[in-house]
């Protein structure tokens, strides 16, 4: 039996002909940048999300990207990230000129440790960026109490996060801004690319509105100096209709979440990831540790089951943070999770005898 990490086809049939419909309108409109069918996405998104405002971009990292050059984080400033995330983070924190400053995570949930955010800050931290790791919120209420005595900003790094909440509250509605991905892979998909910023300040908003069109406050008058991040149309209309499918698509990673924790529950060896009971986890990966995941992962292979390794290097010791001397060892938890984390497929669209099939073939391997 094959088991892909990801069916993108499978997803793209079940809303091939309102997707189609959709293109074909901007298309005839011909509203290709920004326009009608992004000002309805950002409208239906912000309601979705408990928020104010949603400003869409090009993509998750433009996301982060506007975030920050609205915040005026530039060089001299540090940003405390965490060292276990997508390189766009902390990618994006260097973009500005600004230095990423990486701190621990939480052994059980992967997510950024706030006793490491707290010992981290210096007179020169001007913000914290969290990640909403595997689709499961940040402890983000220390995290901003934290950010309140210092009197930082906090950007959520959410792409792996829409739909998730911590304590009833849903992500983006805790700090400064939130941003979200619309990569092909995410729990909500674009056609191609494109992000979000999510923000209950409303002249925080209006900033981002005009930075992400070059700075315009109207045509040819640049208030700011920003760039081109505008979404186009061709996407806000395929990310509306899918929209409507997300709480359903959510709930179903969930369910696979919930079959994986009893098929796996004592599997030798075996970690299954941690639900905190505060949170609603929405599961963009089913992630679990083996001492042995390299030899794991082989075996699924072998079996035609696919997997993913988020993250086998943490991002102090890539070598283009070199410049800020990271050294193994300095980060344990992170190094040691990114030798024993996996992956498994967890889509929606997977069935039944497929999750059995992953399940029996782990327990083989134990």
């Amino acid at each position: 039996m094959k088991v892909p990490m990801l069916d993108l086809a499978a997803q793209a049939k079940s809303v091939e002909v309102e997707v189609k419909q959709a293109v074909l309108a901007v298309l005839d409109s011909q509203k290709y940048v920004l326009g009608p069918e992004v000002e309805a996405f950002e409208a239906e998104l912000a309601a979705y999300s408990h928020v104010q405002h949603a400003v869409a971009v090009r993509n998750g990292s433009d996301a982060l990207l506007l975030s920050l050059m609205a915040l005026d984080i530039g060089p001299g400033d540090e940003v405390i990230v965490p060292t276990f995330t997508f390189f766009a983070t902390a990618g994006s924190v260097a973009r500005v000129g600004a230095k990423p400053v990486f701190v621990d995570i939480l052994p059980d949930t992967f997510n950024v440790d706030p006793a490491a955010i707290e010992a981290a800050i210096t007179p020169r931290t001007k913000a914290i960026m969290p990640v909403h790791l595997y689709g499961q919120c940040a402890d983000m209420e220390h995290i901003m109490a934290i950010a309140n005595r210092h009197k930082l900003a906090v950007v959520e790094d959410a792409a792996q996060a829409i739909g998730a909440k911590r304590n009833g509250q849903n992500v983006g509605s805790w700090s400064n801004a939130a941003t979200l991905s619309f990569y092909p892979t995410k729990n909500l998909s674009a056609v191609g690319e494109g992000g979000m910023i999510l923000t209950n300040d409303g002249p925080f908003a209006e900033r981002l509105r005009q930075m992400r069109n070059h700075g315009q406050t109207s045509l040819y008058e640049h208030k700011w100096i920003g760039g081109n991040f505008r979404l186009d149309g061709i996407q806000g209309a395929a990310l509306r209709v899918k929209l409507k499918r997300l709480p359903t698509w959510n709930d179903a990673r969930r369910a696979n979440g919930a079959r994986y924790d009893a098929g796996l529950a004592g599997a030798d060896g075996i970690v299954t990831p941690v639900a905190e009971a505060t949170s609603y986890h929405v599961y963009h990966q089913y992630t679990i540790r083996s001492s042995r995941r390299d030899a794991l992962r082989a075996c699924l292979d072998s079996a035609g089951i696919g997997s993913g390794v988020y993250y086998p290097l943490s991002l102090h010791l890539q070598p283009c943070f070199a410049y800020l001397n990271g050294k193994v060892g300095q980060l344990p938890v992170a190094e040691q999770a990114s030798k024993e984390v996996i992956s498994l497929p967890i889509s929606p669209e997977m069935s039944r005898e497929q999750q059995d099939y992953v399940i029996k073939t782990i327990k083989s391997f134990c």
